[in-house]
Parts: structure tokens; sequence; C-alpha cells
């Protein structure tokens, strides 16, 4: 073993600038793939009588500086768990690298120190460092006190120094703190050091290798960014403070992101009170409390070209959202569905060009029109929802929306039955598969014009085709003892009837079918068609009710 001398203090030359500069999660160059093959060496090496044997077992398959120190740090969080029981009760324990290393398990302070005496053993020099960290059991937004409460190091590696955090690194303690469960984290090997200080904050503020560094007080400020928000391509969130206070009821937060993240987020548990919307490149969402108060805000991320089984969603933010007012009229259905409003995610099942980019669409007449250009061969279901007195049953939700499909165009008609709050869902299929419908995204509507009636559009039934359209009467309910006209787009029939009491025709005229039909006498009208020229059956293509008196 080589004798190092002793570490030298950080100089100019170790620092990094405040803030990220987003260009590397490390504070060097790391190819992981190169590094795999030690690795894997690293895990294997099973020598537990001393801690100089085990050093130069390790060292076998490592060349550079930084091989040396990968084999250390590998070995070191996969087989020293954290002490929960020794955490409890300190004066049991020893930190001294010998006794970590024969017992198997220590709290940060021995890794630290077992870290520290490895590295010097293999003639890298290593500091152990001390300080303060949003560790297990920090709450949002506390402030620190008295003694350090975690202990990490810094080693020396081609003429710099960099941090690493081999507690944090091996796996991660229950909420009652009382179980330990290994799970590598990568994160925390040669971290950046303006990512490192998103949850470590020296004693030695030196030990930051920051450019400028933070005080104490803008670190307890400072929005914590656990590893998930960085692993997952994370790069910057809004507000920066974690505590937010509403405004007229409202909070906002954003997150930028490299491209196709997906987001749920949780406020108290629930995500009812918000409109999340999502966003090439990350998302916005608007909270609306309904409850004044402190509200715990969790915002959650997976990536959405999810490869492996464990890409579930995680946690990579949290605020607290201190809400004076309630905003009342921002409640919104219970079937409202996160996120909403179009997205990548709904182009990239078929839905392109959309009219309205927006979740929300205002109307004051009650009625509304939304249009899309379909990429594929898809069918489509909608179906409009409410809460509350006025809930519709799921017919009626289908047929107060209208479907026009011109080429590969679709237009969604909507006629609202009355004023408030209203959902619409989309959905969609291949047209070539059986299955089901599967969900795709949804829309809120809002109508505070409590004049507004619409009745639902009449029913279809199977021989109305998809490019079918009706251009009047467009309500499914007609007035009673009055002449209606009729005006259909249809092809491919050779005889369109209209049955009231009597049966009218209706007669063909560029491409429409026109004429007038009487409504007295009759509860339901029917359209019905004639396919072919030489058949005598008809079939039944729409239904209309008229009005009783």
């Amino acid at each position: 073993f080589q004798k190092t001398e002793a570490p030298r203090p950080p100089g100019t030359k170790d620092l990094h600038a405040y803030p990220w500069d987003k260009s590397s999660l490390k504070s060097m160059p790391v190819d992981l793939q190169q590094l795999e093959k030690l690795d894997a060496y690293a895990l294997k090496v099973n020598v537990t009588n001393s801690v100089e044997e085990l050093v130069k077992a390790l060292l076998k398959q490592a060349r550079t500086d930084l091989e040396k120190v990968r084999a250390i740090w590998m070995w070191i969080c996969h087989h020293i768990e954290y002490d929960v029981v020794g955490y409890h009760n300190k004066s049991q324990l020893s930190s001294k690298p010998r006794d970590v290393l024969q017992m198997g398990k220590s709290i940060c302070e021995g890794y630290a120190e077992l870290f520290e005496h490895m590295c010097s053993l293999a003639g890298i020099q290593c500091k152990k460092l001390s300080g303060h960290a949003k560790g297990h059991g920090y709450k949002t937004g506390q402030t620190f006190t008295g003694n350090s409460d975690h202990a990490w190091n810094a080693v020396y590696l081609e003429g710099r120094w960099h941090l690493l955090d081999s507690t944090w690194g091996s796996g991660s303690v229950d909420d009652s703190f009382t179980k330990f469960t290994y799970r590598y984290n990568e994160f925390y090997f040669l971290t950046h050091p303006a990512l490192f200080i998103n949850n470590h904050f020296p004693d030695n503020s030196n030990w930051q290798l920051l450019k400028p560094t933070l005080t104490l007080k803008e670190f307890e400020n400072n929005m914590l960014h656990n590893s998930n928000f960085y692993t997952l391509g994370l790069l910057a969130a809004r507000p920066e403070t974690p505590i937010i206070q509403t405004v007229n009821g409202k909070a906002s937060v954003s997150v930028d992101c490299r491209s196709g993240t997906l987001f749920m987020f949780k406020l108290k548990g629930t995500d009812e009170h918000g409109l999340m919307t999502l966003k090439r490149h990350g998302m916005e969402l608007d909270i609306y409390p309904q409850k004044t108060g402190s509200h715990k805000l969790e915002i959650f991320a997976k990536p959405s070209k999810a490869e492996a089984a464990d890409d579930v969603y995680k946690c990579v933010l949290e605020y607290v959202v201190e809400c004076e007012s309630v905003d009342k009229a921002m409640r919104f259905p219970k079937e409202l569905h996160q996120p909403v409003g179009p997205s990548w995610f709904s182009e990239r099942q078929g839905f392109l060009r959309p009219s309205h980019g927006e979740p929300v669409l205002h109307t004051n007449d009650g009625r509304c029109s939304l249009t899309f250009t379909l990429s594929k061969d898809i069918s489509v279901l909608t179906s409009l929802h409410t809460d509350g007195s006025g809930s519709l049953n799921e017919d009626m939700g289908r047929r107060h929306v209208l479907q026009i499909h011109r080429r590969n165009q679709i237009e969604l008609k909507v006629h609202l039955p009355h004023a408030g709050n209203f959902v619409l869902k989309i959905y969609s299929k291949k047209k070539s598969d059986p299955g089901n419908y599967d969900y795709i995204f949804n829309y809120l509507i809002r109508c505070l014009n409590t004049e507004v009636k619409w009745s639902a559009f009449p029913q279809s039934y199977s021989k109305w085709l998809q490019d079918y359209e009706i251009l009047e009467p467009l309500s499914g309910l007609l007035p009673a003892n009055r002449n209606v006209q009729f005006k259909l787009k249809m092809h491919s029939v050779a005889k369109v009837l209209v049955q009231a009491e009597n049966t009218y025709p209706l007669t063909q005229n560029k491409g429409c079918w026109e004429g007038t039909c009487n409504t007295s006498g009759c509860r339901e009208v029917f359209v019905m068609v004639h396919e072919n020229a030489n058949h005598s059956f008809y079939s039944h293509v729409l239904k209309y009710e008229v009005e009783t008196q």
C-alpha cells in the first residue's frame, strides 16, 4: 500500500458553478457501461477478515484511481447495511472501519470512515465530511440547528475533489426507521456539487465545492429535489421554494424535463382538486384546495416509454400548499381525469391538431365544437359527465356529444343539458380490434349561463354510418304538432323515409336527403333507409322523441 499524503484543502479548480448547468449529473465523465465488469467483480469479492485484505482483493481488477474508488464504492453500497437499531442506541455503536466490516452494518459515520480508510489504503486521497442533510425525517421547510446529523466523503480524482455518499448509495430506511432495504442508488456516486448541495450542507462551506457557496438559510429554503428528480431527466421546477401560498384559492407548479415524461400529483392523497396539463417538455399544474390550511402536495413522474417493469410513478417533489381562501367555483367533477386536455400523449394515440389546445373550454350558450385530425384508423367513443343533481346516466352522457367525420377529420359537437362543470371523455380503439375502447384524454367544459338547457342529440343505430351527417334537426327532441325540416348527408342508400304518424319520403339533392315531416299524433319519429332499391325492408338509422303537450 502507498502512503497517501494529508488531504489538500479544496482550491479554485475544484469549484463548480451554482446553480446547476444541466450538463451532467456527475462531477467528472464516468462511462457506466465500461465499469460494468468491474462492478460485477467488486460485488462478488467476499473478504471480511480485514480491511487490508478486502482492499487488496478489490484492487485486483482496478487500474485507474477512478476504478479503485468505484470498486470500493460498489462493495460498500452492497455489503454494509444501515444499522437502524444502532441509530437509536448510539452508545453501543462503533464506527471504526474494522468493526463496521465485521458487523456488516453501521450508520453514516461508519460508512464514511470505512470509505476513507479503504481509499487511503488504496493510495487515494479521501476525506470524511460532516454536515446537515435533508434525509430521513426531514420536514419540508424545516430549519437546521445544533450539531451536524450526517456524514459523507470527498475523493481526489484527476486533479479535483469529488463528492459521494455511500450511506445513501446503499439503500433506504422505511418511514418508521425500523427497517433498512438495500436499493443501490447511482446518483450519489461523484454527484455534481450543484446537485449534491440540494440535500447535503457541509459544516465547512469550502466542501460545497461551489461558487458561489450557499448559506444555511438558502439551503433550508431551497426546494428539495430527490435523486429520482434528476435520474428521470427532470431539469427544473417552479416555484423554487417548498412552501406555496395560494392566491385567490389557487397555487401553480410547473416542471421542465427532457421530452416524454408522464406526471401525476396528490394533494393530501388525492388528485381531485387540480388541473394538470402535460407539455412536450414538462407539465403545468394548477391546484385549487377546497379547504383552508396546510396541504401536502406530492408530484410523481415516470418515463413514458416504460421499458423496465419497475417503471412506476416515483415521487420527485414535495410542496406544502398554504391555503387562506377557497375558490368554490373551481370544484371539479369527480370524473375528471388527470392530466386534462390534449397533449403529446393524445397525439401519440392518433388525435392530431386539436382545435382546442387548452384543458378547459368555456361556453356561454352551452354549445361547443372540437375538431381533431385522426392519424390512425380508429373508432372514437365519447361521453359527458357531471356531478350532483343534474348528473347524466351513461346513455344520456353519450347522446349529448355528436361525432361528425369528414375524411380523416372528426368534429365533436357538445350540447350541455344545463349549466355547470362537465367532463368530456374521449376513448378510442383500432377499427380492426374487436376489443374494448381505451380511455385517451378528457376536457373540462364550463358553462355559467343558467338559462342553458339543450336536449340530447337523436339516438343513432348501427346502420347510421360514421361519415353520415345530420344537418337538421340536431335536437333529439322535436316540437309537437309542427312541420319539421329534415336535412341529412348520407351516401350509398336508395331511399330515405321519415316515419311519424304518417310516413314522409325525403328527396335527394346535392348529396343531401331533404324534406319535411309533421309531428302531430306521435311520440317518436324514426329515420329509415332502403339500402337497395330492390329490397323491400327498411333499416332504422335515427330516432327522435317528440315533446308531450
